[in-house]
């Protein structure tokens, strides 16, 4: 019955993209207006951390199904983001979100050796931001958050952006990359992830001796509350570390916020509430969903060799599976006739600019989750 559900899935994902990417182009597009994307609409314009997730999509569907429509505007997008690359001031931990997706996702395809080079900059980019006496990546640059003061930031969605490390020193050979890659995934270990698996946004450190000086407010309801789409950074986060590392420790802090989320969706007929621990007022982000998804999905994958191994992958996998059928049948537009598919995306707890939107980057990670159950995935992380 699921595979019958994958199958269907996987059909009506493929024509709905292939519709989009020939209306899309090589825009770079975030949410639809009146049902339609546009290009660039968010005030950063090429600097704003979400531009990767289109050209994401359409190397995903180039790699599952040899469309060379996807390869054509993929390549045209990333070319559009290269010259970010010579202006490292307007860039931040989420260089990892730009060119993870772009660069590095037609690397794996292509072997472009240019897109190799970029890859490598990028990553030096992201490990210039390393404070070494503070032992983590500081997110944001300041000025970034108007009225905010940003120093000594440390935030749960940059455990996505280490892949780029991990992957430049792969590619190099050179280790210092994935050294601070893992003193981050350490001090977010430390400071971010709670005994329970639930996570803090933000952490504040102090950059000279590493101390935690205080847990700012975040995206979610309160510093102390458990915001859905930052629990899918840290679980599809240290994942990642994990398979990059073999640390003991990464997978069991993976594990751990796996089991809070489905702990948290189960009990919310497998819906994914904008924050685990607020007051439960409907308020529904299914962007966190399909990163969830897609991470559950990731660390079925990584369990399936340890000890235990066969029922942990069955526990991950079938939880991503009622996840996204839930999300399925309550959130997703199937319409080739307008752009999006999943709806009811939220960017924080405390803003309700854009919510129920379709936001870029729950189409990026459904797209993900679909094909990993196909078996057609394109590792990128």
């Amino acid at each position: 019955m699921t595979e019958e559900w994958v199958n269907v899935l996987f059909v009506k994902l493929q024509a709905k993209l292939h519709a989009e990417a020939e209306r899309v182009k090589s825009d770079i597009p975030f949410i639809p207006i009146g049902g339609h994307y546009r290009d660039l609409m968010m005030p950063g314009g090429l600097c704003w951390w979400c531009n990767g997730f289109w050209p994401g999509m359409l190397w995903q569907m180039n790699h599952a199904s040899g469309d060379e429509i996807y390869r054509t505007y993929a390549a045209a997008v990333d070319e559009r983001l290269v010259p970010l690359l010579d202006e490292p001031g307007k860039l931040d931990h989420d260089i990892g979100f730009l060119f993870i997706l772009s660069a590095l996702a037609e690397y794996n395809v292509t072997g472009n050796e240019a897109a190799k080079n970029n890859v490598i900059k990028a990553a030096d980019i992201l490990a210039s931001r390393f404070r070494r006496n503070g032992g983590f990546i500081e997110a944001w640059n300041p000025g970034t958050i108007p009225g905010t003061d940003t120093s000594g930031m440390m935030i749960a969605d940059c455990m996505m952006n280490l892949s780029l490390l991990y992957r430049a020193s792969e590619i190099t050979g050179n280790k210092s990359y994935a050294e601070i890659a893992s003193a981050h995934a350490d001090t977010a270990m430390r400071y971010l992830v709670r005994p329970d698996g639930s996570a803090a946004h933000i952490a504040r450190v102090n950059p000279e001796n590493g101390e935690l000086t205080e847990y700012p407010s975040g995206q979610g309801f309160a510093p102390e509350s458990a915001w859905s789409r930052g629990q899918g950074w840290i679980l599809y986060g240290f994942t990642n570390a994990w398979k990059h590392t073999g640390k003991k420790e990464y997978l069991e802090t993976a594990k751990r916020s796996a089991h809070y989320c489905i702990s948290a969706l189960a009990v919310n007929d497998w819906l994914p509430a904008v924050d685990f621990r607020a007051p439960q007022d409907g308020r529904m982000d299914s962007t966190a969903g399909m990163i969830i998804a897609s991470g559950l999905l990731e660390l079925a994958d990584a369990v399936k060799n340890e000890e235990l191994g066969e029922h942990e992958c069955e526990l991950y996998r079938s939880a991503a599976i009622k996840l996204l059928k839930a999300c399925d049948e309550k959130f997703d537009n199937w319409s080739t006739e307008t752009d999006g598919i999943v709806t009811n995306g939220s960017l924080r707890y405390h803003d309700d600019r854009m919510y129920g939107a379709s936001i870029i980057y729950g189409d990026y990670y459904l797209t993900e989750a679909v094909l990993k159950l196909k078996d057609l995935y394109l590792s990128v992380w």
